[in-house]
């Protein structure tokens, strides 16, 4: 057996159904960025813990949950509101945490978008670590997201999860990826200035997340990268076989990435404003320094 944990932020029209997924567990907790829905008033007629906690970032508050939120058991699993633990998918993790030779497992998400698997455009199988052992994996922060770091070997299960995207409708996925391009723009600002490509993970990766975390450190450093994410989702993955569904996916995601690169620009535009109002205000100071510096010598001849 093993906890699973859910994260939630305004999920009312979600929680019900996933806590419900989840139920084959027999300890669930709720961990809730103080929701101004009925988020609460649902989590808390279920059998299970709810609790709440201010959000700062998605891998602070992994963080913060997995320290002072503990579980029953010594697996975990963490599940967010828009996801569905399916009994496949428990089973397997119930097997697999009794393997001593590994401390944590990705698993593979199926987008659900307009009622529909997106197969191809995804970059399905795409892993996300979900099951773990306590106390050996820990979260930083990504762009809008996170990233795990463990202590120990990890694995990949075979069952998958599906990820319904857009649930809560498609303005509210454009709110949210409005949110999550400004914390993309600041980390493509700090990789382009502090980090580098990892070329070795990008063609001899041990792993599929290897490679792509990579990939995507290099995409950062491409020219037009809205016109070529979209010709790569659409044509070289086969978003064209997943019909009209998949042709929305990827006109949504480049222009996600547009989004992200005018707000690269609009922050270097203002970084480079307050830099100019600095020296203005530098020159202003010199120049009056200047100007004492005449009198007191004027006084000095008087």
């Amino acid at each position: 057996m093993f906890s699973i944990y859910i994260l939630t932020y305004n999920e009312e029209l979600d929680i019900a159904a996933c806590i419900e997924s989840a139920m084959l567990s027999d300890d669930i907790i709720v961990v809730d960025s103080c929701s101004s829905d009925r988020t609460i008033e649902i989590s808390s007629g279920y059998p299970i813990r709810v609790i709440q906690h201010p959000f700062e970032s998605h891998g602070k508050q992994r963080t913060w949950m997995l320290e002072s939120v503990l579980p029953k058991h010594e697996w975990v699993y963490i599940l967010e509101a828009d996801e569905r633990m399916t009994p496949e998918l428990f089973a397997e993790c119930v097997a697999a945490t009794q393997n001593p030779d590994y401390i944590a497992y990705y698993v593979a998400e199926r987008v659900m978008f307009m009622n529909q698997w997106i197969r191809y455009s995804t970059q399905y199988p795409r892993y996300q670590l979900r099951l773990f052992r306590h106390g050996k994996v820990w979260f930083t922060d990504y762009g809008h997201t996170e990233r795990e770091v463990c202590d120990g070997a990890t694995s990949f299960l075979k069952e998958t999860y599906p990820h319904y995207t857009s649930s809560k409708g498609l303005s509210r996925w454009l709110d949210k990826h409005n949110r999550y391009s400004t914390d993309e723009a600041k980390e493509t600002l700090y990789q382009l200035e502090n980090g580098d490509v990892k070329w070795r993970d990008l063609f001899f990766g041990k792993s599929e997340v290897e490679r792509r975390r990579a990939l995507k450190d290099l995409s950062l450093r491409v020219p037009a990268r809205p016109v070529i994410r979209f010709v790569y989702m659409y044509f070289f993955l086969g978003g064209c076989l997943d019909g009209h569904p998949g042709l929305a996916w990827c006109t949504l995601q480049a222009f996600y990435e547009y989004l992200i690169l005018l707000k690269v620009w609009e922050m270097k535009y203002s970084r480079g404003q307050e830099s100019g109002v600095g020296s203005q205000e530098s020159g202003v100071g010199s120049q009056e320094s200047g100007v004492r510096s005449q009198e007191s010598g004027v006084g000095s001849q008087e």
